[in-house]
């Protein structure tokens, strides 16, 4: 997929566009973390920026290597290709969480100099107790500031009882006004928070102090993300403030629910994105269904190319509602595209799942068998919606020996007079010289007329006799690709069955 495709707009403010997407290797990459990096991605491309991928794995007790190969594997699977981060570097590297501890405690300590942060000592207990006690004066449960102003002598007795500290902020009290780039202006009242924890008492850094040092000083300008962050907005801005950091940009993405207006899940059908690769989507269709999940072109538009995504995207085209998952628009799309596929590259791109079904071996693909691949790829083109149904709809093909469902037995050719006709078209199509679409209806017809029948008396049970199924493209042009031999062969074993049945 080629996704180098630069569009250059002017900016309002001339700064540098970076933007960035930074996941937690917990788990796979799933649509709604796809989603994000590819908005950040379009946003990059669309302005020339710069696309970072950084790796927040601070989380060590969830966090996993196997997790972290996923996530990159899915992105590098949809074309998101990133400028800096893992596997590429960069100036403003490392680009792991878990490697840039020091940076985050460097900080801890002159925020702790400067008296905006303190060492707090407090037991788990300890807070649940003073949480209890303001509830039930009716107050806003939240901490005490108990350690803001220990005296050497408390400090030095808890450190003797074995507490470990974490480090606080102190929060100001103070209105925090942002403009979100979605939404508009956002106003927080600080009074509800407690002073944030913004180192853990093993070293590590939390999420939102984390992120806003990283974020800082890889000079990222826009902040795109899920609208499920947006409380922690005004907790970031407090310590940007702290550490005397310029503010990025904020833009809040709706969140993406379930057909039922749920939180999306697997459920509804939403899944790993190296799911869907393994299932035969095209990348290039999943990245179209993404981005239709909350932007638009406005014209009506929805089947896009990957460049012209780039081209057309722009933050006004986000909608404010959340948008809706929707698994069948995801087929349909997915189809649109392979329907537009050159032949060429649809075959290319069936061979590996051919390959993974024991269909053929890539060392066997001579040219002959090339191009009877890609005469079975123009006769299904536009009948299936992935790769994955084209091995279920195809499998006929491939095989020696068809299974046929006994439903199908029962409905299809289980019937008086079905003999007869597979007989008489077995001898018919026996005696053709030239194996061609034209000549092979010629033949149907002809035995169709001296039985005096409709065609679809005759074509139906044809097709289950060749092919094991019901449905299925043309049966002359499907014959045609099948071969003479192979189509003699199975009116034979569904002659021979039939009259096995008989007895």
């Amino acid at each position: 997929m080629k996704g180098r495709l630069v569009v250059k707009k002017k900016m309002e403010n001339k700064q540098e566009i970076r933007l960035r997407f930074a996941p937690s290797p917990t788990g796979y990459l799933h649509i709604g973390g796809a989603r994000t990096a590819l908005f950040n991605w379009l946003y990059a491309r669309h302005y020339g920026g710069t696309f970072v991928l950084r790796i927040e794995d601070t989380d060590q007790v969830r966090s996993t290597q196997e997790a972290v190969e996923v996530i990159l594997e899915g992105l590098k699977w949809l074309g998101l290709d990133w400028d800096e981060g893992p596997e590429k570097g960069g100036e403003y590297g490392p680009y792991f969480q878990m490697e840039r501890l020091p940076l985050y405690q460097e900080f801890t300590q002159k925020l702790l100099k400067e008296g905006k942060a303190y060492y707090c000592y407090c037991t788990r207990e300890e807070l649940m107790a003073s949480r209890e006690r303001q509830s039930k004066e009716g107050k806003t449960p939240k901490y005490d500031r108990h350690c803001l102003n220990l005296s050497e002598e408390q400090r030095k007795k808890y450190e003797e009882e074995g507490r470990k500290p974490v480090v606080r902020l102190k929060v100001p009290s103070k209105k925090v006004i942002f403009n979100d780039l979605l939404r508009g202006e956002v106003v927080f009242d600080s009074e509800v928070l407690s002073d944030l924890v913004i180192l853990k008492s093993e070293g590590i850094p939390t999420y939102n102090y984390a992120v806003v040092v990283d974020d800082a000083l890889m000079k990222i300008s826009h902040v795109m993300r899920g609208d499920d962050h947006i409380s922690n907005t005004p907790k970031q801005i407090l310590i940007y403030e702290a550490l005397g950091f310029s503010l990025p940009e904020f833009a809040h993405l709706p969140m993406i629910m379930g057909p039922d207006h749920t939180r999306l899940s697997k459920r509804h059908g939403a899944t790993s994105v190296v799911e869907y690769k393994k299932m035969g989507y095209l990348p290039e269709a999943v990245v179209n269904y993404i981005a239709l999940l909350g932007w638009s072109s406005g014209d009506g538009r929805e089947v896009f190319s990957t460049e012209e995504l780039i081209r057309e995207f722009t933050l006004e085209k986000i909608s404010r509602h959340a948008a809706i998952f929707n698994l069948e628009k995801l087929n349909w799309l997915n189809n649109e595209h392979l329907k537009r596929m050159s032949v060429d590259s649809l075959t290319e791109r069936l061979i590996p799942f051919l390959e993974e079904a024991n269909y053929l071996r890539k060392e066997d693909l001579s040219p002959s068998k090339i191009n009877w691949l890609k005469e079975i790829a123009r006769l299904m083109q536009g009948r299936f919606r992935n790769f994955s149904q084209f091995i279920e709809f195809t499998d006929y093909f491939f095989q020696d020996k068809i299974d046929i469902e006994p439903q199908v037995w029962e409905s299809v050719l289980n019937k008086e007079g079905v003999p007869q006709i597979l007989q008489l078209l077995k001898d018919k199509l026996s005696s053709l010289e030239v194996w061609k679409e034209e000549n092979i209806e010629n033949a149907v017809r002809d035995v169709a007329s001296s039985l005096k029948i409709k065609g679809g008396e005759i074509i139906h049970p044809t097709r289950v006799a060749l092919t094991g199924k019901k449905i299925g493209p043309g049966l002359f042009e499907l014959m045609a690709v099948l071969g003479q031999k192979k189509a003699i062969e199975r009116l034979e074993e569904a002659l021979k069955k039939l009259e096995e049945r008989e007895k």
